[in-house]
């Protein structure tokens, strides 16, 4: 029987900052409850350490460079096909509760003559799902207008509880208040202050109710994914989160001053940018970090809130549940800030899954060591709606096996990529758009980091520097795994990814059938094929166009 999914995704959660990853003072029992009776993937990565990139990945189960999204706001083109076109065609509905931060190919939409208010098209506009309640959580607004121009449906939400002004989610939700004052989450001193707004209306449990919304009147099978905006910045958490946590549970910074004497070029301009000169200063991780804490322990308190209404509903029957991030947050470690590069702090994510059928039953409360690809829920969601996985369109593989106990034969490496032309780093290095590309390779002992536009390397050792501090790739010492990586990188490079209309299977059935239509190659004398095929090809010449005078 097909299960229901429920597929959750936190937004710069990162994958060390919950209990059951070790964390020592963040207490995560929600999260916690889930991975003892589902499987925790300890080496999952996405597929670009960018919100838009990455979810572009985990939604079309594709790499960046195959489905071409690979910055934020770079639209998604047309026809690319997602989990939700996927999943209709097994008889499993696709409904979105949250964020994408999928940007339309409208250019391509017009081309097409497709209109958003129809089905087709406003399934091509909202990334292959169907919408229950789509809120992509940044309603900044300047002296320009608005960052997001679409309707808010959280800001009417606020409107309709009483807060007031054109922009709540700016005036309350992303503010604390300072002597009568408004003090904006977008300055970071403001971190440590209660967000002006009552708990239970900021945006985490808003869009929990949602999802409740949506499973107590849902008829299965049905994949509901429910996207947070939290605990992305602005980091301003309401009461009483705010107060959880100080600076005495901030962990140091995992960095090392050998990480800036005479850095690999890329490396030191991201850690001249303005967000990793910020989180540099020990007082902007004192403020930060415990407010990003507060922001996780709501989503833990809110996820035992669904936890429970899907017991209450008996809905944990018959709904798996999937868990994970589209990207971490590097909160000053390697002197970085934010993401954008390939240290597991940016590009490793949490990844949890349970699955209640009885096939899952070995399996539960343990870890898996896999190298893990967020490309992978896309394949393993098609599985459990009961559909093969269409590998010439879907590159990431089912994750069914592992949850069964199995052993399956599986990816040596893992492969990420970021495409850096919008950041302004790329002109500092004098980088064209279109080399300004980074590549990640990683395996079970290494890290390999490749860049476009004639850089060296950079090279990590897992195993002698887990906390990659020191980077090998250009002292010669390793030229062997350089050259391994390499290898890879050009095998990965030369991966078939665009032939996604016609699969090996359609190819195969359609070899050695041309003679049955009469399509006869390279005959000398007839004998080389059947009577039957040259049947229609024989007998008397037809003269009917003879002149009969």
């Amino acid at each position: 029987m097909q299960k229901n999914i429920l597929f959750v995704m936190y937004d710069q959660l990162r994958f060390d900052y919950l209990s059951c990853a070790g964390h020592p003072h963040l207490s995560t029992p929600n999260f916690d409850r889930v991975a003892a009776k589902g499987v925790r993937f300890t080496s999952a990565y996405v597929q670009s350490p960018v919100c838009g990139a990455s979810r572009m990945s985990t939604y079309t189960g594709r790499y960046a460079s195959s489905h071409g999204a690979q910055w934020n706001g770079f639209p998604l083109r047309v026809g690319e096909m997602t989990m939700g076109d996927h999943l209709r065609a097994h008889g499993m509905d696709c409904w979105l509760i949250g964020k994408t931060h999928m940007k339309v190919d409208a250019a391509g939409m017009a081309r097409l003559g497709l209109s958003p208010d129809t089905v087709i098209g406003a399934r091509q506009a909202e990334c292959g799902f169907d919408v229950w309640c789509r809120d992509d959580g940044l309603w900044a607004w300047g002296p320009d207008g608005f960052y997001d121009a679409k309707r808010s449906p959280y800001n009417e939400y606020l409107k309709s509880r009483g807060y007031d002004g054109e922009n709540p989610w700016a005036d309350y939700a992303n503010a604390g208040v300072a002597g009568g004052e408004m003090a904006t989450g977008w300055i970071t001193e403001n971190a440590s202050k209660p967000a002006n707004i009552r708990e239970e209306d900021s945006e985490t449990p808003w869009l929990t109710r949602q999802a409740m919304a949506f499973i107590d009147q849902a008829d299965g099978p049905w994949c509901a994914h429910l996207s947070y905006i939290k605990p992305h910045w602005p980091y301003i958490v309401p009461a009483p989160y705010h107060a959880m946590y100080g600076p005495e549970h901030v962990l140091p910074a995992m960095r090392d001053a050998v990480e800036l004497d005479d850095p690999n070029p890329i490396y030191g301009a991201f850690a001249q940018s303005d967000f990793a000169k910020l989180y540099q200063k020990d007082e902007a991780r004192e403020a930060v970090i415990p407010a990003y804490m507060g922001l996780i322990k709501q989503c833990d308190d809110q996820l035992g809130v669904l936890l429970d209404h899907l017991t209450a509903t008996g809905r944990d029957k018959d709904t798996v549940i999937v868990l994970t991030s589209d990207h971490g947050d590097y909160l000053g470690d390697h002197w970085l800030g934010e993401k954008d590069m390939f240290h597991d702090q940016s590009v490793k994510v949490p990844l949890i899954v349970f699955d209640p059928s009885v096939d899952a039953d070995a399996t539960r409360g343990t870890t898996c060591d896999a190298l893990v690809e967020s490309i992978d829920l896309a394949a393993t969601f098609i599985e459990m709606a009961g559909g093969a996985v269409p590998d010439h369109i879907v590159e990431g593989r089912s994750l069914m096996p592992f949850l069964r106990g199995e052993a399956p034969d599986w990816r040596d490496y893992a492969i990420s990529e970021y495409d850096y032309s919008c950041q302004p780093m790329r002109a500092g290095l004098g980088v064209a758009p279109r080399d300004a590309r980074l590549f990640m390779v990683v395996d079970k002992h290494w890290k390999f980091i490749h860049a476009e536009g004639g850089f060296p390397p950079m090279l990590f050792d897992l195993n002698t520097d887990p906390q990659e501090l020191r980077d090998l790739g250009r002292r010669g010492l390793h030229d062997d795994v350089l050259a391994l990586m390499y290898e890879r990188l050009g095998k990965w490079g030369r991966r078939l990814s665009q032939r996604v209309t016609v699969s090996d299977a359609d190819i195969m059935a359609r070899q050695g059938g041309s003679e049955g239509v009469g399509i006869l190659h390279w005959l000398w004398d007839g004998s080389e094929v059947s009577a039957e095929a040259l049947e229609r090809y024989r007998g008397p010449a037809r003269q009917r166009h003879v002149d009969d005078d």
